[in-house]
């Protein structure tokens, strides 16, 4: 066979002599989309645009419009800082490259540590490489010897992957005269394809994120199609910095975590304590408004019960240690599910009954390694808003409106106004992987997608996303810098019913297993409330807020009358303070400014005589003179609609 058909997206087909690469057909369309095309799709496989088509081939070139072309485009430039790094320091030895969703990283072993300095050079070796249009090479090596080159060159790291993932023969790319990497690809053509990128930030990290395994440098970098996405991006990162919610955590005097009793264990200081119970008091309200009952449930449990719900093989090595008792052998809880199940099994069940809807503001326990925990956001030991519905399959779709339909009233309340949503759904059933019987997938699957479109919800569907024991919806919020976080998540579960032989028995008098739902609003109180001060900057709503309001006497003359107002204040529901030192009220306002308080109401000799305060906000500044009263109506009118901003 000299040549081959290639067939188009619009169903037209074109005659090519074989060998032809996606480039060449591009080229022969328009030299524009040639320019455009970043990577192709042949077959339904990503391939690069200089590979060779083989055969008869569907065709379709992919630009910056497709959504796969950035993760090509950040894994192409991940291989450009490895072969700038090879140049500058050719003794290093190379890692792991890969893109992530916020750019992409490469991890080194080096005996100099990379320091901010070396990171300039690096970047500036990174665009002398990209000017010289090096381009992207692809090879087929057979995996003997591959490993004997690999050997050869001290690239024991690669030499582990091959071992591990290659097949008979494995693909590698080349850049230039230094840098070859064991690589499936694809890859963009040519460096001069890479237009903008920059490097963020060194890191240590441990060889395939094993603390077992020897220490490794990594450097953070991001990479977009344009300089002005780019520019975005970087001031979405100096954004961020400032909103950490370590950093302002710290300056708020909100939580902490001590070194004495072990990373990721937060403790929550009185402010933060504050702040923490709106949050569950607020949950645990809407839960009984929507028909959910409050359970509570242990810390611990014998190992019979994680051994029965599975999580003792499968899930062993995110929970901690087992411990040794006088009667037994227990562990802390990882998950709230198998308590509420025991809870839904304590007692027959009639379809009459069902739904039964258990909520749990519930602490769990998760064994992270010590390099991947982040203040608020990834901890040890986090409380869950986890509720568990048991109900009949007739009743599923309605389920799901309504835990749909909550997490958007929590987002809203919390002063999200931007979400969107992921369906994550099997296979059908092609690997063998997941659990369940066909009729139960569609079943519930059906009830999701219906569910979202019945309330205008967006979803986009991920195949082979779902967990092995059912489907799922996922919600991720958008903050107020535009970030996106994973939040709530509504999660059909086939196998622990089964597991722990759940039963109602139904309107024809026999016994029938429910269907389960696990269902997370706030993911876990720890990270909801990182996401907070992130979202904030600090300055929660008046609502939220650890203190809503400091009366400052300007002098001591006042102090009396201060008093008394922050009595009114306190008796009205607000959370106020005093502030008596003998310092300047020019002072104590921008301390107040700095612990981002809502109100500061200055009274001097005039507002004592007439009753009134003079009243001052965080973001407005000054808002004139009030009586006492009016100032209450004002700030209960934002309190009682939680209004998100003043």
């Amino acid at each position: 066979m000299s040549s081959i058909q290639v067939t188009l997206p619009d169903g037209s087909r074109q005659e090519h002599p074989i060998g032809t690469t996606p480039l060449e057909v591009a080229k022969a369309i328009s030299p524009r989309l040639a320019d455009a095309a970043i990577v192709a799709r042949v077959n339904g496989d990503l391939y690069d645009l200089t590979r060779p088509l083989e055969g008869d081939s569907t065709l379709e070139l992919l630009t910056t419009k497709n959504a796969e072309t950035l993760e090509v485009y950040r894994h192409s430039t991940a291989h450009l800082l490895a072969a700038a790094v090879l140049e500058l320091y050719p003794e290093t030895k190379l890692g792991i490259g890969p893109p992530t969703e916020a750019g992409f990283y490469y991890d080194f072993q080096r005996e100099t540590a990379f320091t901010p300095e070396d990171l300039e050079k690096i970047e500036s070796k990174m665009w002398e490489i990209q000017k010289r249009d090096l381009p992207y090479g692809r090879q087929l090596t057979a995996k003997p010897e591959g490993l004997q080159k690999y050997r050869q060159m001290g690239e024991h790291m690669k030499c582990e992957l091959i071992d591990e993932k290659a097949g008979d023969i494995f693909s590698e790319y080349t850049l230039g005269p230094h840098f070859i990497d064991f690589c499936r690809g694809p890859h963009v053509p040519s460096t001069s394809k890479l237009k903008a990128f920059k490097l963020l930030s060194i890191a240590g990290a441990y060889w395939k994120g094993d603390e077992k395994n020897h220490q490794m440098q990594r450097i953070y970098g991001t990479a977009f199609f344009t300089q002005k996405e780019l520019d975005e991006y970087i001031k979405q990162i100096e954004e961020a910095r400032k909103r950490d919610h370590r950093k302002l955590g710290t300056e708020l005097d909100l939580f902490s975590v001590q070194e004495l009793a072990g990373p990721g264990l937060i403790f929550f200081h009185p402010k933060g304590g504050i702040v923490r119970k709106q949050l569950e008091d607020w949950m645990r309200n809407e839960y009984l408004k929507r028909g959910y009952s409050l359970v509570y449930t242990p810390h611990v449990a014998r190992s019979d019960l994680w051994k029965t719900s599975g999580h003792y093989n499968f899930y062993a090595e995110n929970m901690f240690k087992r411990m040794e008792l006088d009667d037994a052998e227990y562990q802390l809880k990882p998950m709230n599910c198998p308590f509420h199940i025991l809870i839904y099994r304590n007692s027959q069940r009639s379809y009459r009954d069902l739904p039964v809807r258990l909520g749990e503001l519930g602490t769990v326990y998760r064994y992270e390694r010590s390099g991947v925990m982040h203040g608020l956001l990834r901890v040890r030991g986090f409380t869950q808003d986890d509720a568990h519905i048991f109900c009949r399959p007739d009743q599923i779709e309605d389920e799901i409106v309504d835990c749909l339909q909550f997490a958007a009233d929590t987002l809203h309340t919390f002063g999200f106004e931007r979400f969107d949503a992921e369906l994550s759904t099997w296979d059908g059933g092609a690997s063998g992987k997941y659990d369940g019987s066909p009729e139960l997938w569609q079943l519930a699957g059906n009830a999701l997608r219906n569910a979202t479109e019945r309330l205008g919800i967006k979803a986009a569907v991920m195949p082979d996303e779902a967990a092995f024991y059912g489907p799922k919806i996922d919600v991720k919020l958008v903050d107020a810098i535009g970030r996106r976080w994973q939040l709530s998540t509504v999660q059909f579960d086939f196998t622990l019913p089964r597991r722990f032989e759940l039963e109602y028995i139904g309107e024809d008098g026999k016994a029938h297993q429910p269907l389960m739902c696990h269902r997370a609003l706030f993911g876990s109180i720890e990270r909801f409330f990182g996401i907070l001060v992130e979202h904030y900057a600090g300055a929660f709503p008046v609502w939220l807020a650890p203190v809503q309001t400091v009366v400052m006497p300007i002098t001591d003359r006042t102090l009396e009358y201060a008093q008394q107002i922050q009595k009114q204040l306190t008796a009205a529901g607000l959370r106020a303070e005093v502030d008596d030192r003998k310092e300047k009220v020019q002072l104590k306002i921008r301390e107040a400014q700095l612990q981002k308080v809502p109100y500061m109401l200055v009274v001097g000799d005039r507002e004592a005589a007439n009753g009134t305060v003079s009243v001052r906000n965080r973001k407005h500044g000054d808002m004139g003179v009030k009586p006492l009263a009016e100032f209450l109506a004002e700030a209960q009118k934002l309190i009682d609609a939680k209004t998100p901003f003043e």
